[in-house]
């Protein structure tokens, strides 16, 4: 078997290490190698030697709208929470694919910079935002980020503007291409620092009011299926407090699942799929996932 750390031996690397460390729902099994880069460079090798050896690499943000199986990941996961640099030029501020949103939102307000107040409370990383196009309270990423730097699966580095990361719902061109999210731009405006604090404050506390924030969650599980809202469905099927294993529904907010007992991921997809299935029996709608489901069974 090849031995990663001897081959990298300026990367923290572990071999076999259980993701339910890193994942926002505590659960998920182990990864054959997980690999902490700090800078784009290391990145690049790990890349490579990977293709050179025909291994599979995963790549994690802060794995907050995710889901990894109890089989966990085969050959490399790459976690770049390690990049966490954000940097203000003017009015755009550049932030690394592993610096939390939250805290790029902060700098931008210290900066009284307005137009990312609405990712005050999204707790993934930066390349998970653009990944997923992630939203909230009526703003998406897509509406600030002006371009975003590229890893394509060949070890190739590109920078793509915002036309060519063809953002959707919960979506964009990375997921296609296969690519790994190295930085993105936002181009934000200058505004009032106190106003702009009032509004991230209140959408927080908002947050804090409807959502489990308290309990270990994937965040919102569902995307929302056109005409309706997926909380709303779960909750008129009587699904809150739906419980397997340590996993249930919520009962403060019925979109998101809860971690309430040592819950595993296997759990985790036993109340997802028993959620589909009842409401698509009780309503014709289809529940498709938001949270990424990946790994082993």
């Amino acid at each position: 078997m090849i031995n990663l750390t001897d081959k990298f031996p300026d990367i923290k690397i572990l071999q076999d290490e259980p993701l339910s460390k890193y994942t926002f729902t505590h659960t998920g099994g182990n990864a054959d190698w997980l690999a902490f880069p700090t800078e784009v460079n290391q990145v690049k090798r790990l890349v490579e030697f990977a293709n050179k050896n025909s291994l599979a690499v995963t790549v994690l943000g802060n794995a907050s709208n995710l889901i990894v199986k109890d089989g966990g990941i085969a050959d490399l996961t790459i976690i770049l929470t390690g990049m966490n640099k954000i940097t203000v030029n003017g009015n755009d501020v550049t932030a690394q694919a592993g610096a939390a949103y939250i805290e790029t939102t902060k700098v931008a307000r210290d900066h009284s910079l307005t137009g990312i107040e609405f990712a005050a409370g999204i707790p993934g990383s930066i390349g998970g935002a653009i990944f997923m196009n992630a939203g909230a309270y009526g703003g998406e990423t897509e509406n600030v980020v002006s371009k975003a730097t590229i890893m394509l699966p060949d070890g190739t580095i590109t920078s793509l503007n915002h036309d060519r990361l063809d953002f959707g719902y919960r979506h964009c061109s990375v997921q296609d291409n296969h690519g790994i999210v190295l930085d993105a731009t936002f181009a934000l405006k200058p505004g009032d620092k106190e106003a702009i604090t009032a509004q991230m404050d209140d959408l927080n506390a908002r947050r804090a009011a409807k959502q489990p924030l308290d309990l270990p969650s994937c965040g919102s599980v569902f995307k929302r299926p056109k005409g309706y809202f997926a909380g709303k469905l779960i909750h008129d099927a009587g699904l809150q407090g739906y419980t397997s294993g340590g996993a249930q529904v919520s009962t403060k907010h019925a979109g998101f699942i809860v971690n309430i007992n040592n819950g595993t991921a296997t759990d985790y997809l036993n109340v997802i799929h028993h959620v589909q299935k009842t409401v698509k029996d009780k309503f014709g709608v289809s529940l498709e996932t938001e949270v990424r489901i990946i790994g082993r069974d």
